[in-house]
């Protein structure tokens, strides 16, 4: 798990057992705004965000609170390869729709091919017959932070078919109205439901406006989410948001979200994220920045790049000059 990926969900742990797809219940759709425990992890996750993460032992017993205070079921998610049998894929067919996303949920975040494909043909079909339990959401968690574009986006088709979001104009006019009026774990729940959505797409100019609209909000847990669904539209205009929003804004909560954005989390292809380099090597040396956001620009230095200096931008300069940033 990358230290400071970040999605309404609860990190997935290391000890998980293998998910019942027998029990899945058939045809439950879903209200995306019912459950206290949603609530919940989109309060703690605005605690956890709101504290400086300077050392590995903060992080650390951050976490454990959030394990303690968050409602979660344990999956398994075996590292392994090769493809989808097709004994596999006519099984499939006999399980409802929970037992088919956690099952090819899984398969991708194993890395087995013809998963995501799988789970792009079918996606729409389970549109009203998922739960969001704490076994599903532990399995997106999982796939939100594979290192892979076509893992997250079938993440994110997962996820709105859970939510039983429908991918039209219609649903982000309705998310818009919740944004610009519902209480603070509504708006904070439309925000990342509009990123899902023009990740994939839907109304992506729209999206991009009211996300954008939103990150100069004056409450910083809607800044924090705002910031989060831009991720995930993987635009250029939203990466130098993003760049925008690391540098400027108050929040120190909000800046490291726009950092890790820019550098992990989200949609953005390599070349998208390398692209920034050299304004954050502008960031590095620009001394009117706090500490702690220059240390998270080193960071997402060496996320994009896989190098390994030092927080010393002279170094990174003489890097980047050397190496022209290949």
């Amino acid at each position: 798990m990358h230290s400071w990926e970040g999605n309404p969900r609860q990190p997935a742990g290391p000890e998980l057992a293998t998910p019942d797809y027998g029990n899945a219940g058939q045809d439950r759709s879903i209200d995306p705004e019912a459950g206290g425990w949603r609530i919940l992890l989109a309060i703690v996750a605005g605690i956890l965000l709101a504290v400086p993460f300077a050392t590995p032992g903060a992080r650390g017993f951050f976490a454990r609170i959030a394990q303690l205070l968050t409602p979660r079921e344990s999956v398994t998610v075996p590292q392994g390869s090769g493809s989808l049998s097709s004994a596999e894929v006519t099984r499939l067919n006999h399980l409802n729709a929970q037992g088919q996303a956690e099952f090819l949920l899984e398969s991708a975040v194993s890395r087995r091919s013809g998963s995501t494909e799988q789970i792009m043909n079918r996606a729409e079909k389970w549109h009203g017959k998922m739960h969001l339990d704490p076994k599903l959401n532990s399995l997106l968690t999982a796939a939100f932070d594979v290192d892979d574009l076509e893992v997250r986006a079938a993440a994110v088709e997962v996820d709105l078919a859970a939510l039983n979001l429908s991918k039209t104009p219609q649903t982000v006019a309705r998310l818009e109205t919740t944004v610009g009026s519902g209480a603070q774990s509504q708006r904070v729940w439309a925000l990342w439901e509009l990123g899902l959505l023009g990740s994939r797409g839907v109304e992506r100019g729209r999206v991009t406006q009211i996300l954008e609209n939103q990150m100069q909000d004056s409450d910083v847990e809607v800044r924090h989410w705002a910031v989060e669904g831009m991720a995930y539209l993987g635009t250029d205009e939203a990466m130098e948001l993003l760049l925008k929003t690391m540098h400027d804004d108050s929040a120190p909560s909000v800046r490291e979200r726009a950092a890790c954005g820019l550098a992990e989390s989200g949609m953005f292809t390599n070349e998208q994220r390398r692209g920034a380099v050299p304004r954050l090597l502008d960031y590095a040396e620009d001394t009117s920045l706090d500490g702690q956001t220059r240390s998270w620009t080193f960071h997402a230095l060496r996320d994009i790049t896989g190098q390994k200096l030092p927080d010393d931008a002279t170094a990174w300069r003489s890097w980047y000059n050397t190496s022209a940033g290949t």
